[in-house]
C-alpha cells in the first residue's frame, strides 16, 4: 500500500511532543483533508498494528487511541480484572496499562508527521489526562457538557469542575514549550435529532471554555445530520462564531460522520460516509472522523477502518470548497449566536455560566434525560429533511426563530425520525445521493 503524502512540519515546531493542531493546519494549507478513525483495542500489540495501518493508509491521517468504557467511568478494578482474565474490552485502557507499555505502542509511529489523539467519553477525566501525559500524549477531546449530558448521570457541576482541573493541567504544558490540543465534542450532542444551532453553540462554548483556561490549540466539532444544505450552513456558522470568539487561537473544524442509527447495507454506509466527506471538503473543514461499514453490527476491524479512511479521503478529493459568505446571514448562525451570547452574559466564569444556562433552560438538549437538562425542547425532521425545533422551551432564540417551537411530536414520529438516515441511505434511491 502506498502512503499518501504527509504535510511537512514547519521549522521550529517539531517538538518531542507533536503539535496536533499545527499538523492539521499544515495539511489543510497543503490541500489535504485529515482523516481519522475512532479506533481502540485493549491489546497493546493490536493497538500498535492499528496505529501503523492508520499511519500507512493512502490518505493524510492522524492516529487515535479510543479508550474503553470502564476507563471512561473510572472503574479501574474492572479493567484490572478484565486484563487479568484476558477478556477483551472495547477500547485501550490507558490508565491501567503502564506508561512504558503505551510508549512502546507509540514508538516510531507517534511523531510530528503522525500525531495521535486520545478519545475517551469521560465526564470526570482527570485520571485520563494524567495517564496520557505520562505516556507522552498531548491531544485529546471532550468537554464539560458534551461528555456529561449524553453519557450518564454525573452532576453537571462535578463535570465542569473536573474539566476545569484537567484543562488547567493540560494548559500548563505551554510553559514547557509544548502545545496541547483540545477538541470540543459539543457538535455531537446525543448523535442525532439535535438542531444544528444548538450543536454549533455548545461546540463554540466548550472551545471558549478551553480557551479561557489557557488552551490555544483547539478544534470544534460538528456531526453530520439529516440535510446536507443545513449541515453546510451549520459549519459556516460555526466557523464564523469561532472567528469571533477565538481570534488568537489556532483552531480548526472536525466533521463527524453521522452519529445516529447507521445504515446496515454496505452501499448505504459508503454513501453516508461519502456525504460526510463531501460536507468536509466543500465547507473547508480541516479534519473528518470516519465510520465504517461495520458500525451497525460490531466493533470494526483494522482493515475496515483503513478502507473507510481511504474512501473518505478519495471522495473528498473529488470536491472543492464552495465559496460562501462568512456565515452570519443564516438562521442557524442567528440562533447559535443568540445562544452563545446569552450564556456568556450570565457569568464572567464560563463554567458557572454553563451551569446557570442549563438551570434556566437557556441550553436544553432535545430528548436528553440527564437530570441537569431541563427537557423542555423537542425537534422533528421536516418534509424537506431538515431538523427543526418543535418546542424551544426557554431557549433565548425567540427573535432568531420567530414562529417556531409549538409543534407536538408523538412517540411514533420520534421513532421514525431516529431511523430516518438509516432508511434513507439503505434505500435504493437515497434522498441526498452522493453526486457522481
Amino acid at each position: 500500500m502506498t502512503e499518501a503524502p504527509r504535510p511537512a512540519v514547519r521549522a521550529g515546531v517539531a517538538h518531542a511532543h507533536p503539535d496536533f493542531g499545527r499538523f492539521v493546519r499544515d495539511a489543510h494549507e497543503a490541500g489535504h483533508l485529515v482523516v481519522q478513525p475512532r479506533m481502540g483495542f485493549s491489546d497493546p500489540g493490536h493497538m500498535r498494528r492499528g496505529l501503523a495501518a492508520t499511519r500507512n493508509a493512502r490518505a493524510t491521517t492522524v492516529g487515535t487511541l479510543t479508550l474503553d468504557s470502564y476507563t471512561r467511568v473510572g472503574d479501574m478494578p474492572a479493567v484490572d480484572e478484565a486484563l487479568r482474565r484476558g477478556a477483551g474490552i472495547n477500547g485501550y485502557p490507558i490508565v491501567n496499562h503502564a506508561p512504558e507499555t503505551t510508549r512502546d505502542v507509540l514508538a516510531g509511529l507517534h511523531g510530528p508527521g503522525f500525531p495521535v489523539q486520545v478519545r475517551h467519553g469521560s465526564s470526570l477525566p482527570f485520571h485520563i489526562f494524567e495517564a496520557l501525559l505520562r505516556a507522552g500524549l498531548t491531544a485529546t477531546e471532550g468537554g464539560p457538557v458534551s461528555y456529561c449530558l449524553p453519557y450518564g448521570r454525573t452532576p453537571l457541576d462535578q463535570s465542569v469542575r473536573a474539566w476545569e482541573r484537567s484543562t488547567r493541567l493540560f494548559a500548563a504544558l505551554r510553559g514547557q514549550g509544548v502545545e496541547p490540543h483540545l477538541e470540543s465534542f459539543g457538535g455531537c450532542m446525543l448523535g442525532q435529532l439535535c438542531p444544528p444551532s444548538l450543536l454549533v453553540a455548545i461546540s463554540a462554548l466548550e472551545a471558549l471554555f478551553f480557551h479561557r483556561l489557557g488552551i490555544r490549540s483547539i478544534s470544534v466539532s460538528y456531526a453530520q445530520q439529516t440535510h446536507p444544505g443545513q449541515d453546510a450552513e451549520a459549519v459556516a456558522a460555526l466557523r464564523a462564531l469561532c472567528a469571533r470568539l477565538l481570534p488568537d487561537a489556532l483552531w480548526h473544524v472536525v466533521i463527524y460522520t453521522y452519529m445516529g442509527v447507521y445504515p446496515t447495507t454496505e452501499s448505504g454506509a459508503y454513501r453516508l460516509l461519502g456525504e460526510a466527506a463531501r460536507l468536509a471538503a466543500t465547507t473547508g473543514a480541516e479534519r473528518i472522523i470516519v465510520k465504517t461499514v461495520a458500525e451497525s453490527r460490531r466493533i470494526p476491524t483494522i482493515e475496515e477502518n483503513v478502507t473507510a479512511l481511504e474512501h473518505a479521503s478519495d471522495t473528498a478529493r473529488r470536491f472543492r470548497r464552495t465559496p460562501t459568505e462568512i456565515g452570519t446571514d443564516s438562521p442557524t448562525y442567528a440562533e447559535a449566536a443568540a445562544l452563545v451570547d446569552a450564556v456568556v452574559n450570565l457569568h464572567d466564569d464560563l463554567g458557572q455560566a454553563l451551569l446557570l444556562a442549563f438551570k434556566r433552560g437557556y441550553l436544553d438538549v432535545p430528548y436528553c434525560v440527564h437530570p441537569d437538562n431541563a427537557g423542555r425542547t423537542r425537534s422533528f425532521i421536516d418534509t424537506d429533511g431538515r431538523l427543526r425545533w418543535a418546542s424551544t422551551g426557554a431557549l433565548p432564540i425567540g427573535r432568531a426563530a420567530p414562529g417556531r417551537g409549538d409543534r407536538r411530536v408523538t412517540s411514533g414520529e420520534l421513532l421514525t425520525a431516529l431511523s430516518y438516515v438509516q432508511r434513507t441511505f439503505d434505500g435504493d434511491t437515497p434522498r441526498h445521493p452522493l453526486s457522481a
